[in-house]
């Protein structure tokens, strides 16, 4: 088998975490009387780590100084309400069930920080994604490579042997930082022009999709 290795984005591909990221956002937002944001505005705003997702959420009138003590409201708020309305993506289960029993190993990488993928890749998956790289002081986040390649020494894989799946330019400029053969899919918080853009080659429409790819890849 050519590939051998899965690594996996979390929010957008595997988890549907907008409406609890949005509720974060909006608690924070509307403690400081801040207009709130919609459903829409916070999605674009998502793929780039919690960080990126405020700043893009707060007004243009808030300082850099400011930054970090909402950052750390969000993340306390986002703590304790981060499993409220996630869920797994339908058929995304299915997914990793069939491809460990077909024998790839699985793993998760996120700009998520770590305390918020260890319990989300534990509680909705159980031991179907062994490891699990979030957020990290000693790692650069996506798009650099550092948190990839984490996840593949963890595995005991080689970048020739890996394909990563996304759902964001992140993700995109990732697998191309990584060296890694991607997999675009269109269920999360972009649309399938942005990877026809992106020149991304395989686009996975349904969950189900990436198992007919992953069979197109290794014929």
């Amino acid at each position: 088998m050519k590939y051998t290795t899965i690594i996996f984005d979390c929010d957008g591909t595997l988890l549907d975490t907008l409406t609890d990221l949005k509720n974060a956002v909006n608690h924070v937002l509307a403690s400081h009387d801040f207009l709130v944001r919609s459903n829409a505005e916070v999605k674009r705003a998502l793929g780039n780590g919690v960080e990126h997702l405020l700043r893009e959420s707060l007004p243009t009138s808030v300082t850099e100084n400011e930054i970090p003590p909402l950052l750390s409201e969000f993340k306390e708020y986002y703590g304790e309400h981060l499993q409220d309305f996630t869920s797994p993506y339908d058929g995304i289960l299915n997914v990793l069930d069939a491809l460990r029993a077909e024998g790839y190993k699985l793993a998760i990488v996120s700009n998520k920080i770590q305390e918020g993928v260890i319990p989300l890749a534990k509680n909705y998956f159980g031991d179907r994604l062994p490891v699990a790289i979030g957020e990290r002081p000693n790692l650069q986040r996506k798009p650099a490579p550092d948190m990839v390649l984490q996840a593949l020494r963890e595995l005991d894989s080689t970048q020739e042997e890996s394909v990563y799946i996304g759902d964001s330019e992140v993700d995109v400029a990732t697998a191309r930082n990584s060296k890694l053969e991607c997999i675009g899919v269109t269920w999360g918080f972009r649309e399938e022009s942005l990877h026809q853009e992106l020149g991304v080659k395989y686009i996975a429409r349904k969950p189900a999709d990436i198992l007919d790819i992953m069979k197109l890849l290794n014929q």
